[in-house]
């Protein structure tokens, strides 16, 4: 079943993405007067068509669904003999050069125009997110030697507004790469209760390539604020109601080491399976001491794990960050450029080498989050196609030839030299450019197949 959803999430998102590149291929194309011969969803055989519209454009779902292609009445694919005027003056390279780039480049920008509607809808109707506060922080980590110390809320990075952990993991991101300084604002809790404003510099030149393309977050010493270990519920015939444990139990040091939270609690119990734990906390105002012997079981991974049967709450603090619409389209715009131009930096980084190319992903891996998405909600799925959809339309920008940039790239020096690309050499570029493209997709495969079976 997670397969079938897996694959049913992957080609709905493909589909929608292929669709709207098409169409804007498309729509530009009627504006511009070209006729359009074929709408396809897929490429190779068509498996599934009809006509429409008064040119009969045959609209087609085609056997292989990874694309999807606009056919033109053009006179280097089709016979034009015999055509009456009126449709030879609809041909494509009959069309002015800016014609031609306005057709060309709809397709990658449907697909920004794509991600920036579905972002702009969810920050309209808020995403529930954790709020941007900090677990406990390691010793020796970056952010420690910053003076961050755990349960500050981030509320700035750089001067610009964080709200939600996202938005925190999505600034550092973008600073990491260029390796700048992020100056924090944060919020620190006082002892006496209440917080004080502080802020903090946090240094990301340090980060090499291999903890870029990792966890990076933790690298640094940042991990999401999780709640106290506080009991919820002691489950009956457990170690823990026999040890005495009671719900509402406020768990402060295990074996004489503090607990930083109920995760931290969780680990211990887990890596002690029929160890002697010596408990000490709180319960109301009462302090107490019990000692507890996990049970032995296995994991589901096979692991020997430790159990006490309790039950505690994890969930980090949430909110639900909206705007109003024309703020949520703003932010949207914001993000999709933000996106767009980080994609190219990291582009730009593995062709100098300072990134691996392991980082390029095919189609086993994005149908992989594409279910992943999918299973934990529309909110993570919809996220997902948006940041699909500007991939997309960056991959399609690339001065390639074969792809909608190096159709521009030809246009482009048809603008500055007056005179189209010769076909000798646009057919020697198409070679080089699937093989380009080739080279890529092997790349992608090979990755995807690696993390697979790791």
């Amino acid at each position: 079943m997670t397969l079938l959803q897996t694959i049913l999430a992957f080609l709905v998102a493909l589909g929608i993405l292929v669709t709207i590149h098409e169409l804007g291929h498309y729509g530009v194309a009627r504006l511009c007067g070209v006729k359009v011969l074929r709408f396809s969803v897929g490429m190779g055989k068509v498996i599934w068509s009809r006509r429409f519209g008064r040119d009969q454009t045959e609209w087609a779902l085609s056997i292989l669904p990874l694309g999807g292609y606009v056919k033109m009445l053009d006179a280097r694919e089709t016979d034009l003999a015999g055509l009456p005027p009126h449709d030879l003056q609809r041909e494509f390279t009959r069309q002015s050069v800016w014609r031609r780039i306005a057709i060309v480049a709809a397709g990658p920008l449907a697909n920004f125009v794509l991600a920036i509607a579905l972002f702009a809808g969810l920050y309209a109707h808020g995403i529930p997110e954790p709020i941007p506060k900090l677990r406990a922080v390691p010793e020796h980590s970056l952010a420690y030697q910053a003076g961050l110390r755990g349960g500050e809320v981030i509320t700035a990075v750089n001067g610009q507004p964080v709200r939600i952990w996202s938005d925190l993991r999505w600034r550092l991101a973008q600073l990491a790469l260029e390796q700048r300084t992020a100056d924090l604002d944060v919020q620190r809790p006082l002892s006496g209760g209440g917080s004080a404003s502080a802020s903090v510099a946090l240094p990301l030149s340090t980060l090499t390539s291999e903890q870029l393309e990792g966890d990076f977050l933790t690298t640094l010493g940042i991990e999401l604020g999780r709640p106290p270990a506080t009991i919820g519920r002691v489950l009956a015939g457990g170690a823990g109601e026999r040890a005495g444990l009671r719900d509402g139990d406020l768990i402060r040091s295990v074996n004489g080491v503090p607990v930083a939270d109920g995760l931290a609690f969780v680990d211990l119990v887990r890596a002690a399976p029929g160890k002697a734990l010596h408990l000490r906390g709180e319960r109301g105002q009462t302090p107490f001491s019990w000692d507890v012997t996990p049970e032995t079981q296995i994991g589901a991974d096979g692991e020997t794990i430790g159990r006490i049967k309790v039950e505690l709450a994890l969930a980090p603090e949430m909110v639900v960050a909206s705007d109003p619409p024309l703020t949520a389209l703003w932010r949207a715009s914001q993000r999709t450029w933000d996106t767009s131009v980080l994609t190219l930096k990291m582009l730009g980084k593995m062709i100098v080498g300072q990134i691996s190319w392991k980082n390029i992903t095919g189609p086993i891996t994005i149908a992989d989050y594409a279910g992943q998405t999918a299973r934990t909600g529309m909110i993570s799925y919809i996220s997902f196609i948006a940041f699909v959809s500007i991939s997309l339309g960056v991959m399609n920008l690339l001065p390639i030839p074969v792809l909608d940039g190096g159709l521009l790239l030809y246009y482009s020096l048809e603008v500055l030299t007056g005179k189209p690309v010769s076909e000798r050499f646009g057919e020697a570029a198409q070679r080089a450019g699937i093989g380009i493209l080739m080279t890529l997709m092997a790349v992608a495969v090979f990755n995807d197949v690696v993390r697979l079976i790791s």
